[in-house]
C-alpha cells in the first residue's frame, strides 16, 4: 500500500504567519493557484473536517469521494489562535510554551501529547481498515500538525516531530507494506507541490 499524506494549501493566516488550528478558513486565491491535479486519482481521499483540507483535496483529486476524519483536525492552539509569534513575544504563556519545546499544554487548547494521541489513534484505525481491505493507495489531505504527529510516530527513517512538517500543498509519499507486521511506514518521496504534475 502507498500512503500519500499531504498538507492543505495556503490560507490567509498561513500567509501572515498566524497560528491556525480550529479556525475554519478557506484557501486564498494564491493557495488555489499553486495547486493542480495530482498525477494519480484515488477513488476516495480522507480529509479533516476543516474546509481548507476539503478545498485542497478537491483540486488535487477532482472527482474523488471525500471522507472526513474528525481527529485529523489541526492542533487546537487555544489562546495562541490567530496570533503570530511576533504578537506574542512578550506574552508569558507563549514564552513558557516555546521554552518547553512547544510540548506543554496551551491555555484553552491542547498539549502536543494530547494532539498526537488523538491524531495517531485515528491514523492507526484508518490504516488498519485500509490494510484489511487490501487498498493499494491511501490518500490523506490534512494539516502540518497531522503530518508531524503521524510521521514522528510511524515513519522510517526516524525523525523528530518538527522535521516532518511538509510545505503548504505538499507532503510525503510512503510505503505501507510493513504496517501489519511492524506498524511502520517507509518514506519514498517528498512532494513540494503539484505544479510540476499538471498535464
Amino acid at each position: 500500500m502507498r500512503v500519500c499524506l499531504l498538507r492543505h494549501g495556503e490560507t490567509a493566516w498561513n500567509a501572515q504567519g498566524r497560528y491556525l488550528g480550529r479556525t475554519d478558513l478557506p484557501l486564498t486565491p494564491a493557495g488555489r493557484a499553486a495547486l493542480g491535479p495530482a498525477g494519480f486519482a484515488p477513488a476516495r481521499v480522507y480529509v479533516s473536517p476543516l474546509r481548507r483540507t476539503a478545498e485542497t483535496a478537491e483540486i488535487l483529486f477532482p472527482g474523488a469521494e471525500q471522507e472526513a476524519v474528525p481527529d485529523f483536525r489541526e492542533m487546537d492552539f487555544g489562546v495562541f489562535e490567530g496570533r503570530s509569534w511576533r504578537d506574542m513575544e512578550d506574552f508569558a504563556p507563549y514564552r513558557e510554551w516555546v521554552d518547553g519545546s512547544c510540548r506543554g499544554p496551551i491555555p484553552g487548547g491542547e498539549s502536543m501529547e494530547g494532539f498526537c494521541q488523538r491524531t495517531c489513534a485515528a491514523f492507526e484505525a484508518l490504516m488498519d481498515r485500509a490494510a484489511e481491505a487490501g487498498e493499494p493507495l491511501l490518500a490523506i489531505v490534512a494539516h502540518g500538525g497531522t503530518q508531524m504527529a503521524v510521521l514522528e510516530r510511524f515513519a522510517l527513517p526516524r525523525r523528530d516531530y518538527f522535521s516532518w512538517r511538509g510545505p503548504l500543498g505538499g507532503g510525503f509519499v510512503l510505503d505501507g507494506s510493513r504496517w501489519r507486521e511492524e506498524r511502520r511506514l517507509t518514506l519514498l518521496d517528498t512532494v513540494g507541490d503539484w505544479r510540476g504534475e499538471r498535464e
